[in-house]
């Protein structure tokens, strides 16, 4: 055979192998540690969402008993403040001092002040240990991003955030397991949830051994290196070097080329965000309060309710992941806004049958919470090496200084109009905001890698 033939054949073979075959198995450890960080966080957060009720029953005065929708909304609000301050800073910390690093700091801290949730002796020391666990859950998911977006071939880079992505999913849908065990376990059950969320600390120290920093990253911080040294000297630097040397913050919001993606990305992070916890945090009380009308478990169909979700959301994730390697970020991103809008009064004024509504939530989370997966895709793939855990990281957690008052406007409406309905459609038209704002960011499928 000649060696045009032979070349033609292994082109051939390549190209019909199948898209796994491809990765080396540092690639596979990246996403199997961000998906594990990313994860934890899922556990974590819904954890707070299926025992918020029940928590408050305990540490509130029987009198404010009526309000709990109210002091629901704002412990999820403070939790999410936290997130947000948390996610950007550690996001900036990564750029300094490693994807590996950071992970395994962050997941550290969250294990351990969930652990210390559980010990929670008040309603304001639960929000307040709430409010440290943001601050570690938010440094997870940038540097989980960041690391795998580093390391991913660029035509595969939508199936690796999406199976990152659904990490979270796998969290939520733990957690919803978890407390339909010991939910029944008397009105202290919701202390063992936040102790076994302890666990994942043990993952650190496989972190530790298995994985490597990106090499794009360790390139771009050896020049940091350098360009602060030269700086240090007093040499002149040229553009390049000057803008390793600038505080990666502020050469984000500084530079010229970058700002109208990151006002864009902003505009979008914002209506997923917006939407999800002003709308999709309600979805298992909701769910409850449907169970109780019919004299059924309040607890267990939450549960029930929350696992139906998050399978969904899952199943979203990938799918998002796959759909825009092979048609783009742009017109699938577009498409998940859309009917993520089309399903939220499918799910909280049109479907009453307890059964029809599980199917219903695994299809509107498909959807709501499956557009994430443009956050972990597209993001990482608009903004230089340099700067790009920072960037994502500001992308993704600066709306959750706004978004945080999203669940508590919504308790409040909630309050106000009496069922969840109403104040679900009235938050579901930010889904408005990405869908317009979405055709100005600049498709990036199938490309390298910004250095």
């Amino acid at each position: 055979m000649s060696i045009g033939a032979a070349d033609s054949a292994t082109a051939k073979t390549i190209a019909i192998a199948p898209w796994y075959r491809s990765l080396h198995r540092d690639q596979w450890y990246a996403l199997v540690a961000a998906n594990l960080g990313w994860c934890f966080d899922g556990y974590q957060t819904y954890a707070l969402i299926l025992t918020v009720t029940p928590v408050l029953r305990q540490l509130l005065p029987s009198a404010q008993y009526r309000s709990i929708p109210f002091y629901a909304g704002l412990t999820i609000a403070v939790t999410l403040l936290g997130w947000g301050l948390g996610g950007m800073v550690g996001g900036v910390i990564s750029d300094y001092i490693g994807r590996k690093r950071m992970l395994i700091y962050a997941i550290l801290a969250s294990g351990l002040l969930t652990g210390c949730t559980a010990l929670a002796w008040s309603w304001t020391s639960f929000v307040a240990l709430r409010f440290l666990v943001g601050l570690a859950l938010g440094s997870e998911w940038g540097t989980g991003t960041a690391m795998v977006a580093e390391m991913w071939p660029d035509q595969h880079r939508g199936k690796g955030a999406a199976l990152m992505q659904c990490g979270l999913g796998i969290g939520f849908f733990i957690a919803s397991a978890v407390w339909l065990v010991i939910s029944g376990f008397g009105p202290s059950a919701w202390r063992w949830i936040y102790v076994i969320g302890v666990f994942p600390i043990v993952f650190a120290w496989w972190i530790q051994r298995r994985l490597s920093e990106p090499a794009k990253w360790a390139e771009v911080d050896r020049r940091r290196r350098e360009a602060a040294a030269a700086r240090k000297a007093g040499k002149h630097l040229d553009q390049q070097s000057a803008q390793l040397a600038r505080f990666t913050l502020w050469d984000l919001l500084t530079d010229s080329r970058i700002r109208p993606r990151l006002i864009t990305a902003l505009l979008m992070s914002a209506s997923t965000t917006l939407a999800w916890w002003g709308i999709s945090t309600w979805v298992p009380p909701y769910v409850a309060s449907l169970a109780v009308k019919q004299g059924l478990g309040a607890e267990q169909w939450a549960s029930f309710a929350g696992m139906a979700y998050n399978f969904g959301g899952i199943a979203g994730y990938i799918a998002f992941g796959f759909c825009a390697d092979a048609w783009g970020r742009k017109p699938v991103t577009i498409t998940w806004f859309a009917l993520a809008f089309l399903f939220t009064p499918i799910l909280f004024l049109w479907t009453h049958d307890l059964h029809l509504i599980l199917i219903v939530c695994g299809i509107n989370a498909f959807f709501s919470l499956g557009q994430y997966t443009w956050c972990s895709t597209w993001l990482p793939e608009a903004f230089p090496t340099r700067i790009r855990g920072t960037a994502v990281s500001v992308c993704f957690n600066a709306p959750r200084l706004i978004a945080f008052v999203a669940p508590l406007v919504a308790g409040t409406l909630i309050t106000h109009f009496g069922n969840y309905g109403k104040s679900a459609l009235f938050v579901s038209l930010i889904y408005f905001l990405g869908i317009s704002a979405a055709p100005f960011f600049p498709e990036t499928r199938g490309k390298p890698l910004p250095e």
